[in-house]
């Protein structure tokens, strides 16, 4: 498909799109209200500038750049990642306005079509392909060395910053969102189970998850494996390192035919919600979402979950600020990767890029601040701040001595992201639906649980999916 033509099915699409929610930084709902907060807006400058006869004054410049709610306090967190370059950069002052994830899609796009945004733009991964073929978005190609280019990055995550099949750059990567077990140690200790091999493979998880159902601790029964159901966001996110596992993919190798319907990601379909069918899983969390599923892991209620980073940051704050760090599960709490099917284990790969926007009046110096947010010193404190997995991969791998990210960490060497394509956004809104329509059967809500009727949705899926690339 020509980039001419792309861009017109995209801006076809507009208001189809407005109700993606992206692949970013997972559930953050990472503050755990982070995700529903209003736009909101700070303000920050450099400090007083030290003269000097060897310095000439530099140029005063405003930039403005968009973010999301990427930790509690978003806007707070990044203008603090922020002050040791505003303190070196004078001149330099930054706005910066949080998007809410819910009304991000269509506050963007409508920028792209209009030309009227900021100089910097935080774009989910799933989200830069559009974009760029909106013409939205500033081509990066020749400056993306000046920050290691393509090897200081993850596979998974640098094949989101292009057009698959195009050489453009658009995008570097900011953060990155890796999935992995959270098991409660006390629940496996109680039940005599060893963490180094109850989750080894798909057998032996789902007799780790029958020895965990039903287990007390401090008088709580715990529900084996708490799992998000049909009103996430995550739903794709959830089910496809499950499709992955199994030998499944998406499409085939060059994007043009739907396979997540074959008999193989079928397979991984049915393995995933049949833990909840064999009442694994409790019904009643198949209604809600990852941040609710997160809540019920800490509060005591569920002995594993799928989760990321964030949550690792949450039990390490106390509850005045936003965490949960008092719990018991704070201090009882271990990592581990997801388990491994027919085809090895797999996970889901998201995250944020930064990109500037093709506005932008400030394109040099909207590229020194995101050359700044992509050094080292940087990424780790940003890190640090959000909960977020740092994207340079020397940064993130001198993580792996703190136990709570060394799984983590781990995951993102076999993690895979979804695919580069423009369409993406309607795709994945047409999965959502699907996808939550098969949580429905498991539930009991809509039809009987069983092989056939869990195809007929992928199959319905991939009628859908299959008329959005063909457009």
């Amino acid at each position: 498909m020509s980039k001419k033509r792309v861009s017109l099915v995209l801006l076809s699409m507009v208001m189809m799109l407005s109700m993606l929610l992206s692949a970013c930084g997972g559930s953050n709902e990472s503050g755990n209200n982070a995700a529903n907060q209003q736009s909101n807006t700070s303000n920050a400058t450099g400090a007083q500038e030290n003269n000097s006869d060897a310095d000439a004054p530099k140029e005063n410049v405003t930039l403005t750049a968009w973010i999301m709610p990427n930790s509690p306090k978003p806007d707070k967190d990044f203008m603090v990642a922020m002050e040791p370059y505003l303190q070196a950069n004078p001149h330099v002052k930054i706005n910066v306005t949080v998007l809410d994830w819910g009304s991000a899609w269509t506050k963007i796009t409508t920028a792209a079509t209009s030309g009227q945004g900021p100089d910097i733009l935080q774009l989910g991964t799933t989200w830069v392909p559009a974009i760029a073929a909106m013409n939205g978005i500033e081509d990066l190609t020749s400056r993306v060395e000046e920050v290691g280019g393509e090897a200081n990055y993850l596979p998974a995550s640098w094949q989101t910053t292009k057009i698959d099949g195009q050489e453009e750059v658009y995008g570097v990567p900011w953060f990155v969102d890796a999935r992995a077990l959270f098991y409660r140690k006390d629940a496996l200790e109680k039940v005599g189970l060893d963490p180094a091999t109850a989750f080894k493979d798909w057998d032996t998880f789902r007799e780790t998850l029958k020895k965990l159902n039903g287990v007390e601790i401090e008088g709580q029964k715990m529900t084996a494996f708490g799992v998000p159901g049909k009103n996430d966001w995550n739903v794709p996110h959830n089910i496809f390192p499950w499709i992955w596992a199994a030998g499944g993919n998406i499409f085939n190798e060059d994007n043009t035919e739907v396979t997540f319907n074959d008999k193989t990601a079928l397979e991984g379909v049915m393995y995933y919600t049949g833990l909840a069918n064999e009442g694994l899983v409790e019904k009643a969390s198949l209604e809600k979402n990852s941040s609710q599923i997160e809540s019920d892991f800490s509060d005591g209620k569920t002995a594993i979950m799928v989760s990321g980073a964030w949550m690792v940051k949450n039990f390490a704050t106390p509850s005045e600020e936003g965490g949960v760090g008092e719990k018991t599960a704070a201090q009882n709490y271990g990592v581990a990767p997801l388990p491994a099917g027919p085809a090895g284990t797999s996970t889901f790969i998201g995250g944020s890029h930064l990109t500037i926007f093709k506005g932008s009046q400030h394109k040099d110096a909207a590229w020194d601040i995101i050359k700044y947010l992509s050094a080292e010193e940087a990424q780790l404190k940003y890190a640090q701040l959000s909960g977020q997995l740092p994207a340079q991969k020397v940064v993130m791998d001198s993580l792996v001595s703190d136990p709570g990210y060394k799984a983590l960490v781990e995951a993102t060497q076999y993690g895979r992201s979804y695919p580069a394509i423009p369409q993406w956004g309607p795709c994945e809104t047409a999965l959502v639906k699907y996808f939550g329509n098969i949580w429905d059967i498991v539930a009991g809500v809509s039809g009987t649980y069983s092989e056939q009727a869990i195809q007929q949705q992928l199959d319905d899926a991939a009628n859908e999916v299959t008329a959005i690339i063909n457009q």
